[in-house]
């Protein structure tokens, strides 16, 4: 599967609300699909299921059965891919400016600064 077609489905999936808190919840353990269930208490397990299926498809989410449980588990690769391809660069260039300023502000002289 090409890489713009990966990036869509993940930037898809985070576009819910919903999902994105799965993921908050599944950020410091994984969890099994009814503790997900009890913190979405407004939510069917149905349409808990159905999240977690688009969270899999984009490889968000990593399922494993053990006995009669799944256990959901956090893969933020595809979250960090979308970090170094699309805020690393675009925040590299502002901390480049913020410096490039800093140091526009300790050439001038005080006066100068003061006058503006």
């Amino acid at each position: 599967m090409s890489d713009n077609l990966w990036d869509d489905k993940v930037f898809r999936a985070l576009a819910s609300s919903i999902r994105r808190g799965l993921l908050d919840a599944l950020r410091d353990t994984p969890q099994t699909t009814s503790e997900l269930c009890a913190r979405f208490p407004k939510l069917g397990r149905c349409s808990v299921m159905q999240h977690l299926d688009v969270l899999e498809e984009a490889g968000l989410v990593v399922a494993r059965r053990v006995g009669r449980q799944r256990w959901n588990y956090l893969d933020a690769i595809p979250i960090k891919r979308i970090h170094d391809r699309w805020i690393g660069a675009y925040a590299t260039e502002a901390v480049a400016l913020l410096d490039r300023m800093k140091s526009d502000m300790e050439r001038k002289p005080a006066a100068e600064l003061e006058a503006q």
